[in-house]
């Protein structure tokens, strides 16, 4: 069995983790690709219905996502957020706030979509979490979304020692929530002079490059979680009426801004996903930018494959909590 590589490297250029899980990480691939005959197909436009009911069920699953009852709904800045204190931190310090933006293509997933991941965080890091709900597209094209993660950073900045004890903020997601933390980011630097104001970045299988990167162009229909043609899909749903041109602007495309100031960042994607070009790309760009970078590419691994139980999933939520931990103190 082998993994994909990019086309812009060769497979020694990877930094590959979990090579000794690689039997069955492509073998869950496998299942999940011929499961995928009896699914609705994604294409590059959504049926409503389907857009519905999987706004209904938990990312990649066929039930509601578990709500816990540790996860507290508040509204801040105009914004609907859902926040974790971990065990014992009611009215105390915590050892930081990680600002967390959900996945899903910016057309689906909530804030309240994996309570028990964003809980684990907050108790294995001793952070407070606060998850974004922001406003979705196709009803919310660009720059809704971004506008929604701008204004509750900003007002992190302004509150998170009154609120939580702690001005160590940390930002991060997965999929498009990484897209959003790094626009986030970029947006605090350019418009409010807040370059330095979140510590770390943790930032999982995002896509950077909405013009679309040569692994995006060249992945193909193979349906697994995301391909070529879904992802064009999001991207048109996200700013409408743009062509590749227009999504090269470094407002809509992080990969093409300027990536000075930014912090230390963990980036992390698999092998299997249409996306890795994005987070190679991002990694060499904000390494040059003066910032450190911690890159792993997850031999097997598709994309969204946290989502999913599987021994990498497990290895991974415990390097995001170690890297969250220390980062930024």
């Amino acid at each position: 069995m082998t993994t994909r590589t990019s086309p812009t490297t060769t497979a020694a250029d990877l930094p590959l983790t979990d090579q000794d899980c690689l039997a069955e990480t492509l073998a869950f691939n496998a299942r999940f690709e011929a499961a995928a005959a009896s699914r609705p197909a994604r294409g590059r436009v959504l049926d409503p219905g389907l857009l519905a009911r999987i706004r209904r069920n938990r990312l990649a699953g066929d039930a509601p996502p578990v709500r816990l009852p540790q996860g507290r709904d508040r509204v801040v800045a105009g914004v609907r957020v859902r926040t974790f204190l971990p065990e014992g931190a009611d009215g105390g310090p915590v050892d930081g706030v990680y600002l967390h933006v959900h996945g899903g293509g910016w057309s689906f997933g909530s804030a309240d979509g994996q309570d028990e991941r964003l809980l684990g965080i907050a108790e294995a890091a001793r952070l407070a979490v606060v998850s974004v709900d922001y406003r979705l597209a196709p009803e919310h094209p660009f720059p809704a979304g971004p506008d929604d993660c701008e204004a509750v950073a900003r007002w992190l900045v302004d509150n998170a020692a009154a609120e939580f004890g702690t001005g160590r903020l940390l930002i991060g997601g997965e999929s498009a929530g990484a897209h959003l933390a790094v626009l986030t980011l970029l947006r605090l630097r350019d418009r409010h002079g807040l370059g330095g104001a979140f510590r770390g970045a943790h930032l999982l299988f995002g896509p950077y490059d909405l013009s679309m990167t040569p692994s995006q162009r060249s992945f193909g229909s193979r349906p697994l979680v995301s391909n070529t043609d879904s992802l064009l899909g999001s991207y048109e749903s996200f700013s409408p009426g743009t062509g590749p041109e227009e999504r090269r602007d470094p407002e809509l495309s992080p990969l093409y801004a300027d990536l000075a100031g930014l912090p230390p960042a963990r980036i992390v994607v698999g092998t299997e996903d249409p996306l890795l070009d994005d987070s190679l790309l991002l990694a060499r760009r904000w390494r040059a930018a003066g910032a450190p970078v911690r890159l792993g590419v997850v031999a097997g691994a598709m994309h969204g494959f946290t989502l999913f139980p599987l021994t990498v999933t497990r290895r991974e939520f415990a390097r995001e909590r170690e890297f969250l931990a220390a980062v930024g103190r």
